[in-house]
């Protein structure tokens, strides 16, 4: 079906897809506003760094003089490096407000003892905060032997390191990092015992759980951490951030933590670039228009999304200029 370029603030964007927004993968933007992989500079042609913060805690700011923030990055403090680093080599300058913070779960407290005396044919790690938490409580009972699924590549680097010891296998990844789509391809071993351990965030979703039980498998679902807003960000901080074009999604936590503290006290109207679809589809029930996101999630992908949305603001700016 064909979709329609429509003019915003922002740049050239599809016509939404529907009340709540649109959310434009990598493949459609590009066929329509043809985007390259270039570096996109500020208009005076200084190539943005990232340099910026505005870390929790105490709200404190630094910028760099020459050239303001385009990115907004928003995932826990101390896991942005990777994506501003991605980031920083295409030119962009980003401002990191952490919006989201660390918590322990309810059942993490009896993850060791359960690694101790139960046998899985699979444990399902969906996401790179429940691998730290998993590998912490691994180590803990003693490295038992075990076989790991992840639900994508990203998450799986995290295991490298262990799988060196030869106790821990990483021995299968889906074909798309979707909840969904690993419960209907995870295999079923001949000599397994059907039973699964799922080390979940409290707020996870129950799509995994429910597909595999569909097919026949035992799932043992252990809440072992949360991600919750951050409630110590000073007004310096927001009205930084607000004032940023592009913002980075990782989780729906984010989103919320996004709409509560930026987006809806500022009267934000910028765009949503979402790690995968299910970020997506959290920002597009918040209410945002202007929605990016890779089909299937990872930094590379994300980074690509990103890169549109950029590209499709300087377009409109370019539009705008040429109009005067």
């Amino acid at each position: 079906m064909a979709m329609l370029l429509a003019p915003s603030t922002f740049g050239f964007l599809t016509k939404p897809l529907h009340d709540a927004g649109f959310m434009a993968t990598r493949a459609s933007v590009s066929a329509q506003i043809g985007v390259r992989g270039l570096c996109v500079k500020n208009p005076t042609g200084l190539q943005w760094r990232c340099c910026a913060s505005a870390v929790s805690g105490g709200g404190h700011i630094e910028v760099d003089s020459k050239a303001s923030a385009s990115v907004v990055v928003t995932r826990e403090h101390g896991k942005n490096g990777k994506l501003m680093k991605a980031l920083e080599k295409r030119g962009v300058q980003c401002l990191e407000l952490p919006l989201i913070e660390h918590r322990d779960g309810p059942d993490l407290p009896r993850l060791v003892q359960t690694l101790r005396e139960v046998e899985f044919e699979w444990i399902i790690i969906t996401s790179p905060e429940a691998a730290s938490v998993f590998l912490g409580a691994w180590k803990e009972a003693d490295c038992p032997k075990v076989r790991i699924s992840v639900v994508g590549a990203g998450t799986g680097e995290l295991f490298k390191d262990a799988e060196e010891s030869n106790l821990l296998e990483v021995a299968f990844t889906p074909s798309k990092a979707t909840a969904k789509v690993l419960a209907s391809e995870l295999p079923k071993l001949s000599d397994g015992n059907n039973h699964i351990l799922y080390p979940s965030s409290v707020k996870a979703g129950a799509d995994l759980e429910t597909g595999l039980k569909e097919r026949g498998f035992h799932v043992l679902r252990m809440n072992t951490y949360s991600t919750e807003t951050v409630r110590n960000l000073d007004d310096a901080a927001i009205a930084a951030a607000a004032s940023v074009p592009v913002a980075t999604f990782a989780s729906p936590t984010a989103v919320k933590a996004w709409m509560e503290l930026v987006a809806g006290p500022r009267n934000w109207d910028g765009a949503a670039a979402c790690i995968g679809s299910t970020s997506a589809n959290a920002a597009s029930r918040a209410g945002l228009q202007k929605i990016y996101h890779p089909e299937s999630p990872g930094i590379e992908g994300w980074v690509e999304s990103i890169m549109e949305a950029l590209e499709a603001l300087e377009s409109q700016k370019v539009k705008a200029n040429a109009l005067r």
